[in-house]
């Protein structure tokens, strides 16, 4: 009896599968409201040059082109506004000392993995443009990461912002890739970064989980250096794995 039982009520659908659902239900109804949102007042700003009655019609094309600018200025801007604030008010933010089981699916992951999708469409529409500016550092500390005064960040690959802590006049090359997190044997660890007063991460250096740098650390290009080191303050790294090439002055 109990077989037939089983047998006509089916196989239970388990708790993953649905959290899993409602991850994806969840970010695609956020993700569209945050680009509708944000597509809006530049569309009004583009289509209130559209109703200017100016001639020649070469004139008012060159400043219908220019008007582009602004426009996508606006739409970037409120893109990364929205999106920080988002993933703020609904609590989609990685914490730093975790281990997360990906086959599990639990609320910590996919959590993580909601903050890593807002800030991968917003990398993917504003960052290409507005990397290495003083709206892309802005953009960065609105999305958790505590930064200090005179921080260039010229690159894509700084991921989990709120993970991360850079001291004044910190500068990250073009295509350096530092992350809070990693894959590791089937689950995400996660670990925050702290980089020192006036460090500085050559182009395409990796810097792994729980990187700690001291004051005015130099990192070379093409350099990695493993997660959990300690670097000295005052020293140059470079290598793979980083190794110092002038010791920190006494």
């Amino acid at each position: 009896m109990g077989a037939f039982r089983r047998q006509v009520s089916g196989p239970r659908i388990g708790a993953a599968p649905v959290r899993f659902a409602w991850t994806v239900a969840t970010l695609f109804v956020v993700e569209s409201l945050i680009l509708a949102l944000a597509i809006w007042p530049a569309a009004v700003f583009f289509q209130w040059h559209l109703r200017w009655d100016i001639s020649p019609w070469m004139v008012r094309g060159v400043l219908l082109s220019a008007a582009t600018v602004p426009a996508y200025l606006i739409f970037a801007s409120l893109l990364m506004m929205l999106s920080a604030l988002a993933c703020r008010l609904l609590g989609w933010r990685p914490e730093a000392d975790q281990t997360m089981r990906i086959a599990d699916l639990d609320w910590p992951l996919l959590n993580w993995a909601r903050y890593s999708a807002v800030s991968h469409v917003v990398r993917l529409l504003a960052g290409h443009a507005l990397r290495g500016t003083p709206l892309w550092t802005w953009y960065l500390r609105l999305d958790g990461a505590r930064i200090g005064r005179n921080v260039w960040v010229n690159s894509l690959g700084v991921t989990d912002h709120c993970l991360l802590t850079f001291g004044d006049d910190v500068v990250v090359g073009a295509g350096a890739h530092l992350s809070g997190h990693t894959a590791e044997r089937g689950a995400i660890r996660t670990a925050a970064i702290e980089l020192g007063r006036g460090t500085t991460i050559g182009l395409n250096s990796i810097v792994g989980i729980g990187v700690t740098t001291g004051p005015n650390c130099q990192v070379g290009a093409l350099s990695y250096v493993p997660k959990h080191s300690r670097l000295d303050g005052g020293a140059v790294y470079a290598g793979v794995p980083v190794k110092p090439l002038r010791a920190a002055a006494p």
